[in-house]
């Protein structure tokens, strides 16, 4: 019997025209009351759709790092290879001084870098199509990747069943499925149908207007609820599952994702619901030993007392502590799923064997 497949609308987040040689991105910043493009072309540029979530969400952060550099490169006009290779690292490590939680960013900056060390022998023009085909390897790689987890995440659910997710991990953060929107999404094109539970994410708001703004335009049934209605619709039994992404996961399991995220965790164990994390295995640094060692970015009080609002919604005077993460203890995750399958406890165990099993 042939599959019936239906059609889901992907939004394209990031890509480079090669025939313009322009690295272009969708301000998520205006969405969803705009769709506005942005052509990168300075360093400054880049750093501040990086720092300023124009871009965002950790795959996606690292494939637009990649497209950055090799933009950057281009514009270097050293002749000694050396000369060349320092202010490619200088670039680098302005990019990466942007955001410090999502590992993709670093990850993705050391993979280009590379790339360039082992041709610095090279001919110019030689050299920056180097930087450009790894550039589009990674790209390409995070989509295969993406797919692989919507893949082993749809085995986790099945149809009819309510999903909760917080922030966004869709098509917007990383490329093409997503990773925790992914098996929703891969499910829809199959025919099946989730009742979807939106957190809005304070204080950027990104589960209200970007993973509801996604779903509802590939017609899936998303609800979008406050961050502290979790509670209740656990409690009403409308939720069979959590699917959240992650920015880092350290090698004990330990999970840094946007902050409100180990709530939920929390909440979910209560209720006796899994919860899962998905991810690429380039967010896994086992480098990391656990959830203590991963830093956690502190973003500017405005964005909870004046972001959204017409005036201030607290005095001037009152402090605000925002972190932009916080870390899930890998006690309350049921499974990390990944390109490479779905890791269980002892994570320790587990992770290590993706990397053991190249």
């Amino acid at each position: 019997m042939k599959e019936q497949l239906k059609q889901v609308t992907h939004v394209e987040n990031i890509r480079y025209d090669k025939e313009r040689e322009e690295l272009v991105i969708i301000d998520q910043t205006l969405l969803p009351g705009e769709e506005r493009f942005l052509t990168l072309t300075t360093a400054e540029e880049m750093y501040d759709a990086i720092r300023s979530l124009k871009v965002r969400g950790a795959p996606a952060i690292g494939i637009c790092a990649a497209y950055s550099l090799y933009t950057l490169a281009r514009q270097i006009q050293a002749r000694e290879p050396r000369d060349f290779l320092q202010q490619l690292q200088e670039q680098a490590a302005y990019l990466n001084s942007a955001r410090p939680t999502a590992v993709n960013l670093s990850w993705a900056l050391k993979e280009m870098l590379k790339t360039a060390e082992v041709r610095l022998a090279l001919p110019r023009e030689a050299l920056l199509e180097a930087l450009y085909h790894k550039a589009v390897e990674i790209h390409e790689d995070d989509i295969a990747k993406c797919r692989a987890i919507s893949e082993y995440g749809l085995t986790l659910v099945k149809d009819g069943d309510g999903i909760l997710t917080h922030c966004n991990a869709g098509p917007l953060a990383t490329s093409r499925y997503g990773t925790a929107l992914g098996p929703i999404l891969l499910g829809t094109e199959r025919g099946m149908r989730f009742r979807v539970f939106s957190d809005e994410t304070r204080p950027l708001l990104q589960g209200a207007r970007l993973t509801s703004y996604e779903l509802y335009r590939a017609g899936v049934d998303v609800t979008l609820i406050c961050d502290n209605m979790a509670s209740i619709v656990m409690k009403n039994g409308w939720v069979q599952a959590c699917f959240v992404g992650c920015d880092r996961v350290a090698a004990n399991g330990d999970t840094a994702n946007k902050i409100g995220t180990s709530g939920v965790a929390i909440l979910a164990q209560y209720y006796g619901i899994p919860f899962y994390v998905l991810g690429p295995t380039s967010t896994i640094d086992m480098n990391c030993p656990d959830g203590s060692r991963i830093p956690i970015e502190q973003r500017d009080p405005g964005e909870i007392k004046e972001m959204w609002y017409e005036k201030p919604v607290a005095l001037s005077g009152v402090p605000c502590y925002n972190p932009a993460f916080d870390v899930t203890d890998h006690r309350l995750i049921s499974g990390i799923v990944t390109e490479k399958g779905i890791c269980r406890a002892p994570y320790t165990e587990s992770l290590r064997a993706l990397f053991d099993n190249k």
